[in-house]
């Protein structure tokens, strides 16, 4: 298709992006390197995911632990969960909130979405973000609105509407607490399938609270089209365990129909940081007493004296 064939399509036809595991059975859509032709936004300079070089975060002690309401809570009301034909989303019915943690007000959950890689030998890593160009086998993310907006298209309209909570998930011991979740991926093997579940505590799904202190902070995007930019990211430092088998669960998905190919390396690669910073809560570290200080000093001049 030429260039100029493309450019029309993408206005009368309805452009369609995709993964680059997906080029090979959809040769004419647009692989993450060309999104921009879709939407312009998807090359400005504030995309994400990024690589986060721990040696140039900034620490802010403005940034606190989260404040997690309803996050314990197991709602009434099912969850909706789908396959969009490009990840596995469930979407709430409660709304369990985050406030704190320098953020400017308060923000409701209401979805939250996978990224993975694939099974080879072991598992090709999945993750979006990458931490010293490390990254994870798969990578979750728990979309925010902020607290009185209507739904994501209201949030892009407001400055700072969306906030995306990031944990890294790594392959160990078996999670049964992801048993519920993970159980549900049979009935969306396909594109367009739609099922309910029984809600969880959203805390049930993340590493243990006392490990939700430590976590990095910049501004960034949405990581597909139309890759909304002035999103808050908080990306947590401690990754979530699943086994093996839970893992490869995700990658039995389908991109498409029955015959479709398998959904994998579902993930944005890693964008340009450009001139951002990224800051570090570095919260869970314990700072000195004013004792152990002032021992500290009468001992070192204890020691120049000698």
């Amino acid at each position: 298709m030429s260039d100029l064939l493309r450019f029309f399509c993408l206005f009368a036809c309805g452009g369609h992006w995709c993964y680059q595991s997906q080029k090979y059975e959809l040769p004419n859509c647009e692989e993450p390197r060309r999104w921009y032709l879709i939407n312009t936004t998807c090359k400005e300079s504030k995309q994400s995911p990024i690589n986060i070089v721990t040696q140039n975060v900034i620490y802010d002690d403005s940034l606190k632990p989260l404040n997690f309401e309803g996050y314990d809570v197991k709602g009434s009301s099912k969850w909706s969960i789908e396959n969009n034909g490009h990840t596995v989303k469930v979407t709430f019915n409660t709304t369990p909130k985050i406030g704190g943690g320098g953020l400017k007000g308060k923000y409701k959950a209401v979805e939250l979405h996978f990224h993975w890689g694939v099974k080879d030998i072991n598992y090709l890593p999945g993750s979006e973000h990458s931490i010293d160009g490390e990254k994870t086998a798969m990578e979750v993310h728990i979309v925010h609105i902020k607290e009185g907006l209507s739904d994501i298209t209201e949030a892009k309209k407001n400055e700072n509407g969306i906030a995306v909570l990031a944990f890294f998930i790594e392959v160990g011991d078996e999670n049964k607490k992801y048993a519920t979740l993970i159980n549900e991926l049979d009935n969306v093997k396909y594109k367009g399938n739609v099922g309910q579940m029984d809600p969880l505590p959203l805390f049930s799904l993340l590493p243990n609270e006392e490990d939700l202190a430590r976590y990095y902070r910049y501004t960034g995007s949405l990581t597909t089209p139309d890759c909304h930019e002035g999103v808050i990211w908080t990306v947590f430092e401690k990754p979530v365990a699943l086994s093996l088998a839970q893992v490869s669960q995700f990658s039995m998905l389908h991109f498409g129909g029955n015959n479709s190919t398998y959904m994998a390396e579902n993930f944005r690669p890693v964008q340009p940081l450009n001139d951002r910073s990224i800051y570090w809560s570095g919260a869970s570290l314990s700072q000195p007493s004013a004792w152990v200080l002032m021992l500290l000093s009468v001992l070192t001049y204890i020691l120049s004296s000698l």
